[in-house]
């Protein structure tokens, strides 16, 4: 089985890895697109060489990796972004079981803005989750969505809940992890991960807090409409 995490950046999509890093049957593999995004739309990101240089850009490669991986492992857990899945045949995710992951824009935005201060709709990922969406519905797919902020609340009950829709078992080892880095961080874990890194389990970190930064208001309202589109699946 392949569990296909869809999320935005910013979200808990790192500690929901971290999670299901813990489960007894369960590989989890970093973002494995990212280089193929970076190729694809050559923006330069935070750790851009040194990501290039760890992975493969070539997207068909990295899928016969997972292919491999699957059948070695009971469960392979992707963690990706939403939109490094841009210049790709979805077909391919039509077997696997994939969840999408989404958090108040506002949130969101003003936590990535602290690393990339002029955020766009393409960087925060919302419009690629709401089109891969429908693009499984299309295919007569029900869609696993889930709100970031019902983990937070209550990780027991919404990990509890989460792992029953894609049919696997709970553990209860998924609720804490220890400090430090998972040997599958990605290599642009250290300007991205820190948070996780200082944590122990799912925990509100205070940038939930963080005001949206003025530049940033005409995305937030550019935003909206694709996460309220998936928040009624949840």
């Amino acid at each position: 089985m392949i569990i296909n995490l869809i999320s935005g950046p910013r979200n808990i999509s790192t500690a929901l890895m971290y999670s299901f890093a813990q489960h007894s049957q369960i590989k989890v593999v970093d973002e494995p697109f990212y280089a193929h995004y970076l190729i694809k739309t050559d923006l330069d990101h935070p750790g851009r060489d040194e990501t290039l240089t760890s992975m493969s850009a070539d997207a068909h490669q990295v899928l016969e990796e997972i292919k491999e991986l699957e059948e070695k492992h009971s469960i392979v857990f992707l963690k990706n972004m939403a939109h490094h899945h841009e210049g790709l045949d979805w077909n391919y995710l039509l077997p696997m079981k994939n969840i999408f992951l989404i958090r108040d824009p506002k949130q969101l935005i003003a936590s990535f803005a602290q690393v990339i201060s002029q955020p766009t709709l393409q960087d925060i990922g919302l419009k690629y989750e709401a089109d891969i969406l429908d693009y499984l519905i299309q295919n007569e797919i029900t869609p696993i969505v889930i709100d970031s902020n019902d983990i937070l609340a209550d990780p027991k009950k919404g990990l509890s809940k989460l792992c029953k829709e894609i049919s696997i078992s709970f553990e209860e080892e998924m609720l804490s992890w220890e400090k430090g880095a998972l040997p599958e961080d990605g290599a642009w874990a250290k300007y991205w991960y820190k948070n996780v890194h200082n944590s122990t389990g799912f925990t509100k970190q205070k940038t939930s807090e963080r005001p949206l930064p003025e530049q940033c208001k005409d995305l937030y309202k550019e935003a909206l409409p694709y996460y309220q589109k998936l928040k009624n699946f949840t």
